[in-house]
């Protein structure tokens, strides 16, 4: 049986006490924090694992298959 692989999107941002904070916008409640990039990325896989335990956020990747992400940013 071939695993079928996801691609979820991320948000980092470096908050100003310069912890990086990633947070998975497609799971409820799924969101961690680390002091280096890969440090928080490596927490967002365990949190986006812990997440898909619950029956929410099961149901909301079942049929998610974004055909385009993109992220931008605007200046106010």
């Amino acid at each position: 049986m071939k695993l079928k692989l996801t691609q979820l999107p991320l948000i980092v941002e470096k908050d100003e006490d310069n912890f990086y904070v990633v947070e998975c916008p497609v799971l409820v409640g799924c969101y961690t924090q680390g002091l280096t990039l890969d440090e928080a990325l490596r927490n967002i896989k365990e949190v986006i694992s812990l997440c898909l335990e619950e029956k929410g956020n099961k149901e909301l990747l079942k049929d998610y298959q974004p055909q385009e992400l993109s992220f931008h940013t605007i200046s106010i």
